[in-house]
């Protein structure tokens, strides 16, 4: 009976993928992927007809691993709660750490926030997570103290990380005990005004992932399948990869300043890790608020998606403007498109049929990469600001122009051949304009969607996936 050394599945909210490795010494081979639908009401029906479906590419009566890795989003991000003290910084921090690892920020609270507010918010949101921020090492304390005491008396369910000034965190989680609510202490992801601390926080919030889900069903058997015990986010797997493939290991150096875009159904997430940055000074990273040049970033345009938010795209663009990223136009076709649009947001599985539709796919996906990227990229300034001392062509911003690849993940592009992805791509970055985005990057096209795999094996295989990476992935590029 045929066995593989490694399945690494993603479980998603359409589908359950799952890919197949073989280890011939230190190096792993691809040997095949396969999915099919999720099934939301039992995840366990899903995973064993992905794997059935693989057996079945593969010629084979059944597929046996004798290990197995699993990322997922099927339970949707964690529902986050962020109180901080100062409301931009506290946004800011939320914002950084929650991208990073599959979470989603539903109200941020401040000092400025009302007590009684901050005790309804928390009552009717319900979330998984509160992410209690505030105050820098050394700096202020009665923000945390106060907002542990609005916890308890919310008697909230959900976890708290406590993430704010090191001095003040054993009383706030002596005041949060007290109250029965479960706490973890992390260090401070804002530590000075220039520092932001985000990979502690991610973690415990994967942490906090891999606990909740064990909780919807079929979830908890997922647990049971993977060797390590763990299930990663799968934004989380997808930008540990990127830090693999930018930052290598110990033994192998990595390819410095690399973008992924990833473009779904609902979504499309822009990560981008810049090792340039690490050394950076405090003076040249400048305020924690103001800028975005940490090593790791992501961001999320949840209207921009090819199925679940069509018509946001449309609706961003404009449908002549969609339409004009393929070369087409006139009434009749403005008219189809927004039909179109429509008719996915209903029907999210629906495979496009006929030429027509794969060239609307083509104009949407165009529009959305172009949106996200300018989105997550910094700009030339084209004013002055003389109170943060910015005059007409200062960058501003995260700065993309020294990154050398770019990486495209996304159901379009494993469905669709080398040429058609890349023009899909070159035509995304077609018109830059005042953004700060790559200048002479190699466009890279993920095909067998391994992405999440090398992320997922990162821990554990960093070596071997960073060599599978460099082999699948990264050995056919395209120039601009």
């Amino acid at each position: 009976m045929p066995q593989v050394d490694l399945l690494v599945y993603d479980v998603g909210s359409t589908y359950t993928k799952v890919s197949a490795f073989n280890r011939y010494g230190t190096n792993l081979t691809f040997i095949g992927r396969s999915q099919a639908p999720t099934t939301v009401e039992n995840i366990e029906i899903g995973l064993f007809n992905a794997c059935h479906n693989l057996a079945r590419d593969l010629q084979w009566t059944e597929v046996i691993s004798s290990h197995t890795l699993a990322t997922s989003s099927a339970a949707g991000g964690l529902r986050m709660v962020a109180m901080g003290y100062m409301p931009r910084v506290t946004a800011k921090a939320a914002k950084e750490v929650a991208m990073s690892a599959g979470a989603r920020v539903l109200e941020i609270i401040s000092h400025e926030t009302p007590v009684d507010f901050r005790l309804e918010v928390l009552q009717e949101i319900k979330p998984d997570i509160i992410l209690l921020a505030g105050g820098t090492d050394g700096g202020d304390q009665d923000s945390l103290l106060e907002n542990a005491e609005v916890i308890v008396n919310s008697k909230t369910h959900g976890v708290v990380i406590i993430a704010g000034n090191t001095e003040a965190q054993p009383k706030v989680e002596e005041i949060l005990k007290r109250g029965g609510i479960l706490a973890i202490r992390v260090p401070n992801l804002m530590p000075t005004i220039h520092e932001l601390k985000v990979k502690p926080a991610r973690e415990a919030i994967h942490q906090e992932f891999i606990r909740q889900i064990t909780r919807a069903k079929g979830l908890g058997r997922l647990l049971e399948i993977v060797s390590n015990g763990r299930v990663i986010p799968t934004p989380g797997a997808v930008l540990m990869g990127t830090e693999l493939l930018a930052l290598g290991t110990h033994e192998k150096e990595g390819y410095g300043n690399i973008i992924v875009i990833d473009i779904g159904g609902a979504t499309t997430d822009v990560h981008s890790v810049l090792p340039d940055l690490a050394n950076l000074s405090k003076e040249e990273a400048g305020l924690v608020v103001s800028n975005e040049k940490q090593l790791s970033y992501r961001t999320v345009e949840g209207n921009l998606g090819l199925r679940v938010s069509a018509t946001g795209i449309v609706e961003t663009v404009g449908a002549s403007g969609v339409l004009a990223k393929v070369g087409l136009k006139g009434e009749d076709l403005t008219k189809e498109i927004q039909v179109y649009v429509q008719y996915l947001e209903k029907n999210t599985g629906h495979i496009s049929i006929n030429a027509k539709e794969i060239n609307f796919d083509k104009a949407l996906a165009i529009c959305a990469i172009e949106i996200a990227i300018k989105r997550h990229a910094g700009y030339f300034a084209q004013s002055f600001d003389p109170v943060l001392g910015i005059v007409p062509g200062t960058p501003v911003g995260r700065d993309l122009r020294k990154v050398q690849r770019v990486i495209a993940v996304g159901g379009i592009f494993a469905h669709s051949t080398k040429e058609e992805a890349l023009v899909i791509l070159h035509k995304s970055f077609a018109n830059q304009g005042i953004s700060l985005l790559p200048e002479k990057p190699e466009f890279v096209v993920d095909h067998n969607y391994q992405l999440y795999t090398i992320g997922a094996m990162a821990e554990e295989y960093p070596n071997e996936a960073l060599a599978l990476a460099e082999n699948n992935i990264l050995k056919e590029t395209s120039k601009v």
